[in-house]
């Protein structure tokens, strides 16, 4: 069948609806394929997390058939080197891990907070345009260079003001996370509070109140759940970090909370052990998925409580 041009002469209505119908049954086809392409990959997602969970509780329970879970719990010592003597508790890992992270948010809240208000209530749109991309690209430094930065470069700056901290530490890397966590914390707390109507900043201001009690008592509690999210998340950040405390850490499991030692987070033992130093069917090797369920349990806690944060702020404002 020939086919008839919009600009020839016997082009009619007919052929204006034939080829509106084609073009509807194009569409039509795409409408029918696109939920099934979408939930093909929500199943994808689905099924992943499932299969990462599954090797996490299966290797774990293998590991607890070894090690006795009291111990794992309990135990002040983390020796997994010596089979027959060694001691699997994993405190010192979780101490570790909890000690940079203090550090991080120490650094990275008030900060990252600060420069959320500055942007949201002071900047002004060219400036916002400006500062805003310059911060995020923090985030987007690999985190083996952040590690680096802290062992060459914030380790010597620190021992001239602390003498007997050591090469290795938990000062320094906690300190370049919290460098490293501020856009995580600016971005997210000032996207929560430009979402806060300036009808309520204007109210508040032809009350007599000045910007920067707008900016504290009115704006920061009305994106108060935002806020506590980007919180949450950032210590969900911190506490999954790898290179920076691999690489500027250290790798001594002791249970303490001097920042000048050399401590091991759960993730950095992580990484020593999967660089080839257990063999595969070990007590060793089953240990670094009993701590990953330890890190997965403490990333969902934390998850789970920025979701009841975000809900009670809400409801509360």
């Amino acid at each position: 069948m020939a086919v008839v041009k919009k600009d020839s002469p016997a082009y009619s209505v007919r052929d204006m609806i034939k080829e509106k119908k084609a073009k509807q049954s194009g569409l039509m086809l795409v409408e029918k394929l696109m939920p099934k392409l979408l939930l093909f990959t929500a199943v994808i997602s689905v099924l992943t997390t499932l299969g990462i969970l599954f090797t996490l509780l299966f290797e774990t329970f293998t590991f607890f058939n070894r090690v006795s879970i009291v111990e794992f719990l309990t135990a002040k010592e983390w020796l997994p080197w010596n089979e027959e003597s060694g001691s699997f508790g994993v405190a010192p890992l979780v101490t570790g891990t909890l000690l940079t992270t203090g550090i991080a948010m120490i650094v990275a809240i008030p900060i990252g907070l600060a420069s959320a208000i500055y942007l949201s209530e002071y900047a002004a749109d060219k400036t916002r345009k400006i500062i805003k991309p310059i911060l995020e690209v923090l985030a987007g430094i690999p985190t083996i260079v952040y590690g680096f930065f802290a062992l060459t470069f914030v380790t010597p700056l620190l021992k001239k003001v602390i003498p007997d901290l050591g090469i290795f530490n938990a000062l320094s890397p906690g300190i370049v996370m919290g460098i490293m966590i501020i856009p995580m914390v600016a971005s997210l707390s000032e996207d929560a509070m430009s979402s806060v109507p300036n009808a309520i900043r204007e109210g508040a201001l032809g009350l007599g109140s000045t910007k920067l009690e707008v900016a504290l008592k009115v704006v920061l509690p009305a994106s108060a759940s935002g806020i506590a999210a980007s919180f949450v998340l950032a210590i969900s950040r911190a506490v999954g970090e790898t290179m920076i405390v691999t690489v500027a850490g250290g790798s001594s499991p002791v249970l303490t909370f001097d920042v000048t030692q050399s401590i091991q987070t759960m993730t950095a033992y992580i990484v020593q052990v999967t660089t080839g130093d257990a063999g595969y069917g070990t007590t060793i090797y089953y240990s670094i998925y009993a701590v990953g369920m330890t890190l997965f349990v403490f990333t969902l806690a934390m998850n789970l409580l920025a979701q009841y944060i975000s809900r009670r702020f809400r409801e509360e404002y």
